[in-house]
């Protein structure tokens, strides 16, 4: 008899698909009964990319970066405390879960679908004068940079505000699920691609 293992002891994972063929081998969708593997393969190349989807949100949570210079978006709420961020990510999938009554992991893996950047932007340089020129993301660094913008969006909205961070979190996840401009991830992604286009 086999026991199956569920997310935060609440939701499964097993009905779950990844309709994204780009990034299907790159969202890990095997739960554990704790989500933290410790940086136990920090530095692998490809690895983290079989760490649990809801693991690595919670990775990105813990060190939400600085925007424009200024450190201000990545302290306060976290500061980089594991349980905390734990909490927070288990709260913010409960909400979703009253909201919309679906499985929130399935919910959470259609928004890292449809905020996933296809193209970006690089410099080149020619004889001192720099052009920029689009070029195709990399599947693993689409998922990476969907949770770095959504990351960035949350701390932005719920930081020094009367938002929480639960709150701020369900919030994003629920809008980039329904592909609505609310959501920065969603903007980030149609920025990138509209500056894409134009420097081809």
């Amino acid at each position: 008899m086999t026991v199956e293992v569920k997310a935060f002891n609440k939701w499964g994972t097993a009905d779950i698909k990844v309709d994204d063929p780009g990034i299907q081998k790159y969202i890990c969708l095997k739960p554990t009964f704790v989500p933290k593997t410790g940086a136990r393969y920090a530095g692998n190349r490809f690895h983290k990319s079989r760490v649990f989807i809801v693991e690595r949100l919670i990775n990105k949570a813990m060190v939400p970066g600085h925007k424009g210079k200024k450190h201000t978006i990545s302290s306060g709420h976290n500061t980089g405390k594991a349980q905390k961020t734990y909490k927070i990510i288990e709260k913010a999938l409960d909400i979703i879960e009253k909201k919309t009554g679906k499985n929130p992991i399935g919910v959470l893996v259609k928004a890292i679908e449809n905020a996933a950047p296809r193209e970006e932007i690089i410099t080149i340089e020619y004889g001192g004068a720099r052009y920029p020129k689009a070029v195709e993301c990399a599947p693993q660094r689409r998922v990476d940079l969907v949770l770095k913008l959504m990351t960035q969006g949350v701390y932005q909205k719920s930081f020094n505000s009367k938002k929480s961070a639960s709150d701020a979190w369900a919030d994003e996840i629920l809008a980039a699920y329904n592909l609505s401009q609310n959501s920065i991830a969603i903007q980030k992604k149609l920025e990138l691609e509209r500056q894409a286009d134009s420097s081809r």
